[in-house]
């Protein structure tokens, strides 16, 4: 198993916004072979922001490359302008191979 997560430190006042776009946006993952699921997540409130974590399991980190080379995923972020401006900085990209299962 390999997770990708993302964190995004979203402005305070646009998590609605935020959240909307996330629900909304058709990601194409489900046309990818080796996704298995996809969550949002929520986190602790700052005092100029408020962070959430993108959480995708693959198959395999080689699942995850396939689909970082894919027509879908450039469909699937060719949608970030609809969240320009609620980004405090990029979003921070972390991956993970499982150890223990």
């Amino acid at each position: 198993m390999f997770i990708a997560m993302n964190r995004f430190k979203i402005s305070k006042g646009s998590e609605e916004s935020f959240e909307r776009v996330w629900r909304e946006r058709n990601s194409y993952l489900s046309e990818v072979p080796g996704f298995e699921s996809f969550a949002l997540l929520k986190g602790p409130e700052h005092q100029d922001h408020v962070l959430y974590a993108s959480h995708s399991v693959w198959e395999s980190c080689k699942a995850f490359e396939a689909w970082v080379e894919s027509d879908s995923f450039r469909k699937a972020h060719a949608q970030r302008a609809a969240t320009k401006g609620i980004y405090l900085e990029h979003p921070k990209l972390e991956l993970f191979e499982t150890v223990v299962h």
